[in-house]
């Protein structure tokens, strides 16, 4: 029964490198290509972005003091012409004031807390967007914090942008496919990788609302004739000698 099991097991370990040098599935050569794209659209809508800031020796006075003046404001930008609808908050917090010193290092005595109710005003006049922000500051209690202009249908730029970068990485690999002698074949892979809207940068104001009595002045806001997106994608083909 030894010598039986023993001639198997010598059998066993003879026939384990015949199974190992079978042949394999050759690997299939390929040519890897990086694609970019690029996209760009005509803006749909400006965004304003604009604070009401009300300060108070306590929380419920502050919050009030806020709440008065934000319906003063909603009030002014409808006068503008603002649909009610196109008026969202985009944030409302309550803090503690910062402690401020003048320039002799004395701390000036301020309010304990401070509101901040933070506005995103919709406008589809792009033209009219400076006009609409002059407005803005020479109105009381409001702070014109920004502007940025944006797309209804932000997925059209990012496809468009896509649909160019596939374009490119098709055009890459039919270069490198003929100069190298060789045909493409199969799609292998691809690999999805980003698309990002590019909005002109017209932010960055935050200007003191002037005296209710000032004049109002046009802001010098250009709006951007196109919006631009990107998109990059990583395409695998399969690649053969010519016949």
């Amino acid at each position: 029964m030894r010598l039986a099991l023993l001639a198997a097991s010598t059998a066993l370990l003879l026939a384990t490198p015949v199974l190992a040098d079978n042949p394999s599935t050759p690997p299939v050569a390929t040519v890897s290509v990086m694609g970019s794209g690029e996209a760009q659209l005509k803006p749909d809508f400006a965004r304003l972005f604009v604070a009401v800031e009300t300060q108070g020796d306590t929380v419920g006075k502050v919050v009030e003091a806020n709440r008065a003046s934000s319906e003063e404001v909603l009030a002014r930008l409808q006068s503008l012409g603002v649909k009610k609808e196109d008026i969202r908050t985009e944030n409302f917090q309550v803090f503690q004031t910062p402690a401020r010193v003048d320039n002799t290092g004395k701390e000036i005595k301020t309010p304990k807390f401070t509101a901040n109710h933070r506005l995103r005003i919709t406008s589809r006049d792009l033209e009219g967007v400076g006009r609409l922000a002059g407005e803005i500051l020479a109105s009381p209690n409001m702070l014109f914090q920004s502007v940025a202009f944006g797309l209804d249908k932000q997925e059209e730029g990012g496809d468009e942008a896509r649909r160019a970068a596939v374009r490119d990485a098709k055009r890459q690999a039919e270069l490198y496919a003929q100069a190298s002698g060789v045909t493409l074949g199969r799609i292998l892979e691809i690999r999805d990788g980003s698309a990002q809207p590019y909005e002109a940068p017209q932010g960055g104001f935050r200007v003191q609302a002037m005296k209710a009595a000032a004049p109002a002045e046009e802001i010098p806001i250009v709006p951007p004739a196109s919006l631009r997106y990107t998109s990059t994608i990583q395409m695998v083909w399969e690649i053969a000698p010519k016949p």
